[in-house]
Parts: C-alpha cells; sequence; structure tokens
C-alpha cells in the first residue's frame, strides 16, 4: 500500500526542473515551492522568474521566494510549520540551517550531480569534466548541516566520453535526477521510511568550489588532454581563453586532440591548420576561437583576419 507524500520543493535554475515535474506528474503532493527570488536578466534587465517558479507558478504550486533562511526568521518559521513529510532540494541555491534540514518529517533529500564524496561543492558537474573524470552521475543524500556531507540514499552513474562537455553532463544529470528522485520518494511512500543509507568516506572527499572566470585561463605548459578537459569543462561558462602574443584576450570555443607532437615551446601556433604547441611534446587543434569584439570564427577566418599568425605564441599576457 502507498501513501501520497506531502513534498516541499527546494530548487532555482533548469537543472532541478525535471525533478520538479516528475514530482507534479506523480501521485504525490507538492505543498510548496521554494526558489530564488526573480532577477533582472538579459541585455533588457528584465525581471524572470527562475525556471522552477515558473513550472511552480504554471501549476498552481504557492511559491516563496526568501532572500535567506538563515536571516529571515519569519521565512523560517514558515517552513518549519509547514506540514510536509519530506523536502527536495535541487540546486536551490541557499544555505539550509539545522532547523529547516529536520523541520520535515523525513528531513531533506537532495540530487547532487556528482558519485559523492567526490565533487561535493558548488560546481561538481564542470569539475568532473575538468579534472578528466571517466565517469559521473547523480546522488540522492539526506541532507546534514556539513557541506554534502550526508548519508547516500541512492547513486547513478553515467560515463564521461571524450566528447562530453560540463552542458552535454549537466543536461543527462537534470533528467536523470528527475528519474531518481521519483524512485525514492516511491519508495517512502511504499514502506514508510527512507532507502537504507550509505555514508560517505570523508577521506575520499574532492571538493568543486564556485567557479570564476580566471579558472577558464589556458596554460599551454599543460599536455593537450588536461587542456582539451578544461575547454569542455567549462563550456558554456566561464569558458577558456588565452592572449594573442599581442596581448588581446582569445577565446578558445573549441578543440580537438590530435596525434602529434611538437618541440615548439607551448603556446605556439604551429600552422594555419591551427594547431598548437602545449605541455610534454604534445599538441592541440584549434577548431573554433572568439577574438576580441569578433563573432566566433574557424581557425582559417582567425588567420586571415590576422587575428593570430603562424609561429605567434599565445599565453603572453604583456603588461
Amino acid at each position: 500500500m502507498t501513501t501520497p507524500l506531502k513534498i516541499i520543493f527546494m530548487g532555482t535554475p533548469d537543472f532541478a526542473v525535471p525533478a520538479l515535474q516528475a514530482l507534479l506528474h506523480s501521485s504525490h503532493n507538492v505543498i510548496a515551492v521554494y526558489t530564488q527570488p526573480p532577477r533582472p536578466k538579459g541585455r533588457g534587465q528584465q525581471v524572470q522568474l527562475s525556471p522552477v517558479h515558473q513550472l511552480a507558478a504554471d501549476n498552481g504550486v504557492p511559491v516563496f521566494t526568501p532572500r535567506s533562511l538563515r536571516k529571515d526568521e519569519q521565512a523560517r518559521q514558515q517552513f518549519c510549520l509547514m506540514p510536509a513529510d519530506v523536502a527536495v532540494v535541487a540546486a536551490y541555491g541557499l544555505l539550509l540551517p539545522g532547523d529547516v534540514l529536520e523541520a520535515p518529517r523525513l528531513g531533506c533529500l537532495n540530487i547532487h550531480g556528482s558519485l559523492l564524496p567526490r565533487w561535493r561543492g558548488a560546481s561538481p558537474i564542470q569539475h568532473a569534466v575538468w579534472k578528466g573524470d571517466t565517469e559521473s552521475g547523480n546522488c540522492i543524500m539526506k541532507m546534514e548541516e556539513g557541506l554534502d556531507t550526508g548519508p547516500v540514499l541512492l547513486r547513478r552513474s553515467v560515463p564521461i566520453h571524450a566528447h562530453t562537455t560540463a552542458s552535454s553532463l549537466y543536461g543527462e544529470l537534470s533528467a536523470l535526477g528527475g528519474v531518481m528522485i521519483h524512485e525514492v520518494i516511491d519508495y517512502i511512500s511504499v514502506h514508510g521510511r527512507l532507502p537504507p543509507a550509505e555514508t560517505q568516506d570523508d577521506r575520499l572527499a574532492t571538493y568543486a568550489p564556485l567557479l570564476r572566470k580566471e579558472d577558464g585561463l589556458i596554460d599551454w605548459a599543460q599536455p593537450a588532454k588536461a587542456i582539451d578537459c578544461q575547454t569542455r569543462g567549462l563550456h558554456p561558462w566561464p569558458g577558456v581563453y588565452t592572449f594573442t602574443s599581442d596581448g588581446k584576450r582569445l577565446k578558445v570555443l573549441e578543440v580537438v586532440p590530435v596525434n602529434m607532437t611538437s618541440d615548439l615551446p607551448p603556446g605556439t601556433l604551429i600552422d594555419k591548420a591551427g594547431h598548437i604547441a602545449c605541455g610534454q611534446g604534445s599538441v592541440l587543434l584549434l577548431k573554433k576561437v572568439q577574438p576580441d569584439n569578433a563573432k566566433p570564427m574557424d581557425m582559417a577566418a582567425a588567420f586571415n583576419g590576422r587575428y593570430v599568425g603562424v609561429g605567434s605564441q599565445c599565453g603572453v599576457l604583456l603588461h
């Protein structure tokens, strides 16, 4: 026999949308949605609802947008008074204090885009690709006050291929999150308790902090494979970039590893095809770049426009 659950959903970006959709289309009852406040976006700086806010509003679910649950005592009390069996959290973006974590009857469950304890923190999907992992995945965990330290209730892995970008992995794990949380909630509904939990081994923990623009600066002394991973892992934000020999910023949008070697200094453009020398004698093929104040272009256009030249060296920032 199943018992429908009363659920509070907490999320903000499009990553969280499939999970909310899965719960809205289930036999359970989403009694409230918490999301980040509407903010101005785009060139026109028009105030827009978050993707989660929009979906909740379209389905008639009450939406709450506190700027902080730690500092806003009224919002915190309001949350704690809701008759929720469980809260589901997916990329919400706000820290949850202890009384909020404990308020729902079965606590708060988080959909985290990594194979915990690897890549705890704010940008696990990007770091998995950037650092050359061969797999990633999602974990559903019971939240504690520590940073992604809670026991894992369900984990699923997906492979990271040579063509995987942070953007493509984000979409894959977003969809998987919807499937997984539906499975966990249905388990609770049938058994009246959380699934058996797996305690994380803190000794194996790695951390994925918020990304900065500076993370995208290419160090051509790194092997070509590492730069390829950086390019795919930081797509679309913050993106990767270098500096041309005249000190101008050049965004690197697409690269291809090649089976070549070179004894030229790292960062040297080898030919008009776009081959560039990297660390340890390796070579990378630049496929698409974007000079400052220009549109994205292939390397033929970059050479024809004299944004780069054969034999010039990238990565040298002139002062």
